[in-house]
């Protein structure tokens, strides 16, 4: 019997702020996104296990296209395996909103189609059940 927990998905978005540009064309570094994967791994936690748990490990994680300052983020984590007290979860990184500095200084639009920014397989691990 599979766990009802498997399946499990939360999503938070957010707005990159100009502040967390660090490189050229606004470049955003890859950590912004991590710490995106953190907080939505804490909100599984506190969902599946009534605690906010700890951030493990990750077992991959793979840059595929860059963010920006004034793109607005979708990060996803879903639960693929409940063990004893870990949790591995699959994270997703999607820009959905793109600033538009070609059109106009305060630009920007809604993407047709998200682009996948970074994906992620990590752990997470609870403290055990309380009884």
């Amino acid at each position: 019997m599979s766990d009802p927990r498997v399946g499990l998905t939360v999503t938070h978005r957010r707005y990159v702020p100009y502040g967390h540009a660090h490189y050229a064309g606004n470049l955003v570094d890859g950590a912004y996104v991590l710490a995106m994967f953190g907080d939505v791994a804490t909100e599984v936690c506190i969902r599946t296990d009534g605690d906010e748990g700890l951030f493990a490990s990750y077992s991959d994680v793979q840059f595929r296209a860059p963010v920006r300052a004034g793109d607005v983020l979708e990060a996803t984590a879903t639960v693929t395996r409940v063990g004893n007290r870990s949790r591995t979860l699959d994270f997703e990184a999607r820009v959905v909103c793109r600033g538009r500095p070609d059109k106009g200084e305060s630009a920007a639009e809604v993407l047709d189609e998200p682009i996948v920014a970074v994906t992620a397989t990590g752990t997470v691990v609870v403290p055990p059940p309380r009884g």
